[in-house]
């Protein structure tokens, strides 16, 4: 099983550039904790959405995977995390969304075709049936 955890990311007007370079180089270490699947974590932004207004003035993204809802209340838990929410996020936070969900068995694959590689012409593909000798 896969959850994914999703959440964008709003300053305020008046955090600066710099800052908010820092936090998301903080974020981004964040896949080395052992909770996150696979070191499966990923922070981008500023958004290229067109038109810009469809992006709600957010400034980041985080989409994370863990193997299930233990090890994303793990993931919420952790020094690290703690760390870089309380002092890089929220004293200088203007919104954030968070979303989470299970991924569904038929969908796994698509999960995992990073970490195995399963690329057909750049498009994750659902793995081959077993043959049965």
């Amino acid at each position: 099983m896969t959850l994914i955890h999703i959440v964008l990311f709003k300053f305020r007007a008046d955090v600066s550039a710099a800052h908010k370079a820092s936090f998301q180089r903080e974020l981004k270490t964040l896949k080395n904790l052992a909770c996150v699947k696979d070191h499966r974590l990923i922070v981008g932004g500023p958004s290229v959405t067109t038109p810009i207004e469809r992006s709600q003035g957010f400034h980041y993204a985080l989409l994370s995977y863990h193997h299930d809802r233990a090890a994303l209340e793990e993931y919420q838990a952790s020094k690290e995390h703690h760390k870089v929410t309380t002092e890089l996020m929220w004293p200088y936070k203007e919104d954030l969304i968070r979303f989470d969900f299970e991924v569904e068995p038929e969908d796994e694959y698509m999960c995992d075709f990073i970490a195995k590689g399963a690329l057909k012409n750049g498009i994750a593909t659902p793995p081959e049936p077993s043959s049965k000798a």
